[in-house]
């Protein structure tokens, strides 16, 4: 039943990942009972299958010692690591990430998942969606960039499948995690770029230059396969325009309604030859979608 602010408080959140429910009420006893819930907003949760829980306590008030002493005490007792944040200022106890381990094709790979950062929220939906998106890329061969790859999801795996792949990405914390998760699974041809998907455009057209390229020559790369993953904006019309260069597009959407404005304009160069829905999140309405295009006359 809904309070005089129309808030329906609940006790529990079968939606959410075992491990995360497992420690959502014994959180909250722990921080009352440890006198840390004064001005306590909001709690974020990142785990891995594995079990580790990594939880975020946001707060509308600056965070001393003595909540520090209190927090490190939650943390040894329930198994957990616990990050504190209030403006500008984030308290990392142990450690601020956890790590994922995908098995895809009988390959285990593994990835260091970074608090607020993004990252797949559902690891067997995501190995289902990298398989398929691999299928897709089967015999493509030469090189592949991949827009918006944020800390190397699907780069990585995708990496056995070209001999090299240029992966940009415009966040600074996903690009270093990108960076510790190719070393994490011994992968050495892929160079992870922080560049926006228009930046990217205007270096490989040599309309600008950029430090951030410095020693690596973008013009060496034969790329005719493009990978993206875009935010819900999807790519736009500009964005589009640099995709019909590529005779390959493989386009994995968290916004069917922007994807279909998006292919109206990628159908006027190329043709869908395959296309598939995962359910990240179940039991609400949003849906991931994937989509190879092919150029027209290239079939």
């Amino acid at each position: 039943r809904a309070d005089k602010q129309g808030v329906v408080k609940i006790s529990s959140c079968s939606i959410v990942h075992e491990n995360i429910a497992r420690v959502m009420q014994p959180l909250l006893e722990s921080i009352r009972s440890a006198g840390i819930a004064h001005k306590l907003f909001g709690i974020d949760f990142l785990t891995s299958s594995s079990g580790e829980v990594l939880a975020t306590l946001i707060y509308h008030k600056a965070l001393d010692e003595s909540w520090s002493v209190s927090a490190r005490e939650i943390e040894s007792k329930l198994g957990i690591f616990i990050i504190g944040r209030s403006r500008k200022q984030k308290i990392v106890l142990t450690q601020d990430y956890v790590t994922e381990t995908l098995h895809i094709f009988g390959r285990d790979y593994r990835y260091i998942h970074i608090e607020n950062s993004f990252t797949q929220p559902n690891a067997l939906v995501n190995e289902k969606m990298i398989s398929w998106s691999m299928e897709q890329l089967e015999g493509v061969g030469g090189d592949l960039l991949e827009l918006y790859c944020g800390a190397g999801n699907f780069t990585i795996p995708f990496a056995t499948k070209f001999d090299r792949v240029l992966a940009t990405e415009i966040s600074k914390a996903s690009i270093s995690a990108a960076k510790r998760n190719m070393e994490l699974n011994g992968v050495s041809n892929i160079d992870f770029v922080r560049l926006s998907a228009e930046e990217f455009t205007q270096a490989l057209d040599g309309t600008r230059e950029f430090r951030r390229l410095e020693g690596l020559k973008v013009a060496d790369y034969h790329l005719k396969t493009l990978f993206v993953d875009p935010p819900r904006a999807g790519l736009g019309e500009e964005p589009c325009a640099f995709a019909a260069r590529f005779d390959h597009l493989l386009y994995i959407s968290c916004n069917p309604e922007t994807l279909l404005r998006d292919l109206e304009l990628l159908s006027q160069t190329h043709e869908v030859t395959a296309m598939a829905l995962f359910d990240q999140f179940p039991y609400t309405h949003h849906l991931e979608m994937g989509v190879k295009l092919t150029r027209k006359g290239h079939l």
